[in-house]
């Protein structure tokens, strides 16, 4: 009997490094975020160098003394690799190979890894696959040595992947290929956008740093069955399910991608339309870690994307999510938020009130009716149930009387 022989995935261990450019800097929470990127990707970090310069170095990203220090460490640490926390330049990328002589990889690389492994749908997967050649291409100069040195592990997953030998001039033709098939969705997203405007059935986007609990939330509220996990992008893809409030009036609330710090712009194009979500919802129900150190830094750079987005003037409820994990009586504020309520998506506290407080905003965009209607035109009541809310309705000798709340664009049909 022929002897069966294992065959096992090389761990890759990796060499944090950073540059700190400002006193104000975080740099160490950074490479911390970087280390957890790292592991969601399945890598571990065996050790990490930061570097204190007025500006990041234009040609090896580090200055000379931290190559030599970084090449020791390469070597007691037996690394198979570096992994800086800024988007390296071709330069830096092909400097940084010849000083090392080891595998060189950035946060995008990395961000754009776990996006490969993690899309499931069509668009998520054209979208990542736009992302990863647009880097590619303009990394194909100091890509040279780099090609054959990646062998298989971290930077080679996912379609756009496959295709690290082609030249310039096929990477161009596919993109293009890639842009056109992503109109075409973009064209079936906006009819679906259209038809859900003549339903007016209102929209809430749920947005947040990655890993503040968004598809708990959702699972919790909708029983979506969306996967759930403690990690980084644990869900790319967005997720549209149907919510019945308390009053009985229907909403439709949808997940999005997680934001994170140093996001890269190549993601911020290629998944636009994917974010677009929350530039059309009448609500963004923004998710926070409540029990993460660094709350107002993530909180921050959330409104940041969302400003990136063009995404404005809409109402914001702030959901200071994990209560269950948080520890002592923080006072938890977010100055940009117009209602802010305390919640666990994991034990369900404080979800009553999140949905109160939904449907007190829906109430404040919708008109106040009264009227009475005949039996005859009592379909005119089922237009306030499905669209609005509807308080009361008494049945009297010469017709129904009702209260309610409507859509001003609802309002007209049943004046």
């Amino acid at each position: 009997m022929a002897e069966m022989i294992e065959l096992q995935e090389i761990e890759e261990r990796v060499i944090l490094v950073g540059v700190s450019t400002d006193d104000r800097d975080d740099t160490e929470k950074s490479l911390d975020e970087l280390e957890e990127l790292a592991a969601t990707a399945g890598a571990v970090a065996v050790g990490r160098v930061v570097q204190n310069l007025e500006q990041i170095h234009s040609g090896t990203y580090v200055g000379k003394g931290k190559l030599e220090e970084i090449k020791d460490l390469l070597w007691e640490t037996e690394a198979t690799g570096i992994l800086c926390d800024d988007e390296l330049t071709p330069v830096q990328l092909g400097n940084l190979e010849d000083a090392l002589n080891t595998k060189v990889m950035d946060r995008t690389l990395i961000i754009l890894d776990i996006f490969a492994e993690r899309s499931s749908t069509n668009e998520g997967k054209i979208q990542v696959e736009l992302a990863q050649l647009k880097y590619r291409q303009s990394r194909l100069a100091g890509l040279g040595k780099s090609l054959s040195r990646l062998g298989g592990g971290i930077g080679t997953r996912g379609p756009g992947e496959k295709k690290l030998e082609t030249d310039r001039r096929l990477i161009q033709h596919r993109i293009a290929q890639l842009g056109r098939e992503l109109k075409d969705v973009k064209r079936h997203r906006e009819v679906t956008r259209e038809q859900r405007n003549k339903t007016k059935i209102p929209v809430i986007a749920i947005v947040g740093y990655t890993n503040a609990g968004k598809s708990t939330l959702l699972n919790r509220l909708t029983g979506a069955g969306v996967l759930e996990e403690d990690k980084l992008f644990a869900t790319l893809d967005p997720t549209t399910r149907n919510l019945k409030l308390p009053s009985g009036q229907e909403v439709l609330i949808t997940d999005t991608v997680g934001f994170i710090r140093k996001l890269p712009h190549h993601l911020i194009d290629a998944f636009r339309s994917t974010l677009e979500e929350a530039k059309y919802a009448d609500i963004i129900l923004h998710v926070v870690d409540a029990s993460n150190p660094q709350v107002d830094e993530q909180m921050y750079i959330v409104y940041e994307t969302l400003k990136n987005l063009e995404v404005t003037d809409k109402t914001v409820i702030t959901a200071f999510n994990k209560q269950d994990k948080v520890e002592g009586n923080f006072i938890l504020r977010d100055f940009k938020a117009d209602h802010v309520v305390r919640i666990s998506a994991k034990t369900g506290e404080g979800l009553c009130i999140l949905l109160q407080v939904i449907e007190d905003v829906l109430r404040e965009q919708k008109v106040f009716i009264e009227k009475r209607y005949s039996y005859a035109e009592a379909g005119k009541i089922q237009l306030i149930r499905k669209y609005g809310e509807l308080l009361s309705e008494v049945y009297q000798e010469n017709g129904i009387l009702v209260q309610g709340y409507v859509p001003a664009e609802i309002y007209e049909r049943v004046k």
